[in-house]
């Protein structure tokens, strides 16, 4: 009798939290994030954090998902793939959270998703187009944006097709970042009976660029197609176009685009980047005028750009997806209603996942530097600025 006592007074008055799943509490679900917010890519990693945390705080002033509130944990990892592992048991077996969202690279993803695939923990738009996040499916992993594969034959098509340029090589970050971006361009040109003129890489986290620019110096390239973070790449430029090179410079959208053009500001005029989500600065659009109002009410401090843009994003298809799971909420309630996501609008960008697809978006559009630094949108390649003809 006394032990039912004491146990009725257990339950009575000590509560169990859990829901029966990991990261799910009675007021909380818990997400986790390893990027980088210090070192040379800390502007990616910032980008992504502070434009899923305004959508997120939203959220959260409105009372959450179904009255439990979104944490979201973020930890450094410097861009480096050994902290980003460790983070991300940290954040599975220390911190208990529910799944992994906004990760930022493909070096680091390439670090993490064994781990998630391992421990079943869903991981959620990375900010990353490599290939080995997508092929084959992987049930643990959704991406929103477009791919390497598919920025670069974008860029392929407009190279050949509108400006007629067939002697295009590229530079690379030498990592599976860079080596991902490279195995699209080569496939892209394949398709067209062409090859790569020549190849030049750096090594990730350093500015240690000269050497490369000494070997595109040799071939003369008519275009560079270019795989990296905005500081290296913003150096490359600079110091191929101070040794007099003619070359039309190419960017896929993890660049950092916002951080490249402050840093080259007139110097990268008509630098063109590929980008996957919407113009953050077309108000008319409605999720980016809601950015633009969520940003201002809840993160005053920080201005908007297309990492935040793409975290904002995220964050809003991660709330769709949870909102629509069913109670209690489960990591595989949470996967089966992600896969049931038809032209879901997050408000003028869609998504779409299914059990054979796990990449919700196609979208990829052209960008340049235009005075100043800033990133403008353009059509075509026959609509950049005099500075590259």
């Amino acid at each position: 009798m006394l032990f039912v006592l004491v146990s009725f007074f257990h339950l009575s008055f000590f509560p169990i939290r859990s829901y029966g799943q990991t990261g799910v509490t009675e007021t909380e679900i818990i997400v986790g994030q390893s990027c980088a917010l210090k070192g040379p890519a800390q502007a990616l990693g910032m980008g992504m954090r502070d434009g899923a945390q305004a959508y997120i705080n939203y959220v959260n002033s409105i009372g959450g998902i179904k009255g439990k509130k979104i944490r979201l944990i973020s930890y450094d990892d410097g861009y480096e793939p050994d902290i980003c592992a460790a983070n991300t048991k940290k954040l599975i077996d220390q911190d208990k959270v529910f799944l992994l969202f906004g990760y930022v690279g493909t070096p680091t993803s390439a670090a993490a998703v064994p781990i998630a695939t391992e421990k079943q923990v869903p991981y959620f738009a990375p900010f990353t187009g490599a290939e080995l996040l997508r092929t084959p499916v992987n049930r643990q992993v959704f991406n929103i944006r477009a791919s390497y594969y598919q920025e670069t034959e974008a860029m392929v098509e407009q190279l050949t097709s509108v400006k007629n340029i067939k002697r295009i090589s590229v530079f690379y970050q030498n990592d599976s970042y860079g080596k991902a971006g490279l195995d699209g361009v080569k496939r892209a040109l394949a398709k067209r009976d062409l090859e790569i003129l020549n190849e030049a890489n750096y090594p990730r986290n350093t500015l240690e660029v000269e050497s490369a620019v000494k070997d595109m110096l040799k071939t003369n390239p008519g275009a560079i197609i270019m795989v990296g973070a905005y500081a290296p790449c913003a150096k490359f430029i600079s110091e191929m176009r101070k040794q007099g090179s003619k070359a039309l410079f190419l960017n896929v959208s993890f660049v950092g685009s916002d951080a490249m053009g402050q840093i080259l500001q007139n110097n990268g005029l008509g630098v063109v980047v590929t980008q996957v989500v919407p113009f953050p600065f077309f108000k008319k659009i409605p999720v980016v005028g809601e950015y633009h109002r969520l940003l201002k009410q809840f993160t005053p401090e920080v201005e908007p750009n297309f990492m935040g843009m793409e975290g904002f994003i995220a964050a809003k298809a991660l709330c769709k997806i949870l909102t629509e799971t069913p109670e209690p909420v489960t990591r595989k309630g949470f996967i089966d209603t992600a896969e049931k996501q038809l032209n879901a609008d997050l408000g003028g960008f869609t998504i779409s996942f299914s059990p054979d697809n796990h990449q919700g978006s196609n979208l990829v559009y052209l960008t340049q530097v235009a005075p100043g630094g800033f990133i403008s949108p353009i059509v075509s390649l026959k609509d950049l600025y005099e500075y590259v003809k």
